[in-house]
């Protein structure tokens, strides 16, 4: 019988800083950038900018780390793995993430190699959010960054889709995956973008049904997945394709397929969509906490929906109020 779990979730994802700023379109135009857009950009053009870059909030994020903050917000026990470099921007992700009670021990990268990824976010007074990505260091990660005992320790490992892209990262998944499930844990997935499955769809299908227990995906994910036009025929693919499939539609809610269960929970109310940024990242939290606290299927999917409504009241894909108290005060 395996030791009880010291972490309800690891995750493993992107470990990058954001650098949110104010700016005006004239600034954008004179750049350059995309307005409302996210665009990957490389050391020097991210150099370029931040160093143009007026006074900014900087915090650490990416998708994982996101979902594991937003878990700790909701008292759980959370850890990350994902690579830094030994730079200022990797002191700030490490401080971040460890602040809110999330153990984060992968050591850093030498400071003279790649820097840490980091995410320009540009607000405009109309509150659009304009994004240039250098992924840095990150996607750096590979299988010799795996601790097999810290999987071993964590009742789920939460593996972040957008690493799908470095091969080594890839190949970190599989380690993860053999590790949680040889201690007799769960392996989650989130799908992340639409765009990585158009990329991977054959390998992340693959994955999928022998490694992944617990999946998360939106509408445009899922049926890019499995190649179909509508989304009950996307559902009926994915059931029994693994234990768990939390399928999100924004404001149509989730379906949540298990087996011959299938439960639709709808999306919570909120007074006012400000920044949609952050909520898969939140519900996927609330979600995997409902389920290491063994709460049924439906009542994971209404936490997650709680929590995800909390992020998108906001800017910014962290949390702004303890999730705890929130879903105590909706759920009684």
């Amino acid at each position: 019988m395996a030791p009880a779990p010291t972490h309800d979730v690891l995750g493993i994802g992107n470990a990058i800083v954001d650098v949110i700023g104010q700016t005006d379109d004239a600034f954008l135009s004179s750049y350059g950038l995309v307005k409302g857009a996210m665009t990957l950009v490389d050391a020097a053009g991210a150099k370029r900018l931040y160093d143009a870059m007026g006074p900014a909030t900087e915090m650490s994020g990416g998708s994982a780390a996101n979902t594991i903050a937003g878990l700790a917000s909701l008292g759980g026990r959370g850890a990350f793995i994902g690579k830094i470099s030994d730079d200022q921007l990797g002191g700030i992700f490490r401080h971040d993430i460890t602040s809110v009670g999330i153990d984060f021990a992968t050591p850093p990268a030498a400071a003279d190699g790649t820097p840490t990824g980091m995410c320009l976010v540009y607000v405009t007074p109309d509150g659009e959010r304009t994004m240039q990505t250098f992924l840095g260091v990150c996607g750096e990660l590979g299988p010799e960054d795996i601790d097999g005992a810290q999987v071993a320790a964590a009742s789920v490992t939460y593996l972040e889709g957008y690493l799908w892209d470095p091969p080594d990262a890839r190949e970190a998944f599989f380690t993860a995956a053999t590790a949680a499930h040889e201690a007799g844990r769960r392996v989650a997935l989130t799908l992340s973008d639409p765009f990585v499955v158009d990329r991977h769809r054959t390998g992340l299908r693959e994955f999928t049904e022998n490694h992944v227990d617990i999946l998360f995906a939106n509408e445009a994910e899922i049926t890019s997945l499995y190649e179909v036009e509508s989304f009950d025929s996307a559902l009926q693919h994915v059931r029994g394709h693994c234990e768990i499939a939390a399928l999100t539609r924004s404001a149509k809610g989730s379906v949540i397929v298990s087996g011959d269960e299938v439960h639709i929970v709808d999306a919570e109310p909120v007074a006012a969509v400000i920044d949609t940024t952050g909520a898969g990242d939140l519900y996927a939290a609330g979600f995997l906490h409902g389920l290491t606290q063994e709460r049924p299927l439906a009542g994971c999917a209404r936490i997650g929906s709680i929590a995800a409504a909390e992020i998108i009241s906001h800017i910014g894909a962290r949390p702004q109020r303890g999730l705890a108290e929130l879903v105590a005060e909706k759920l009684g």
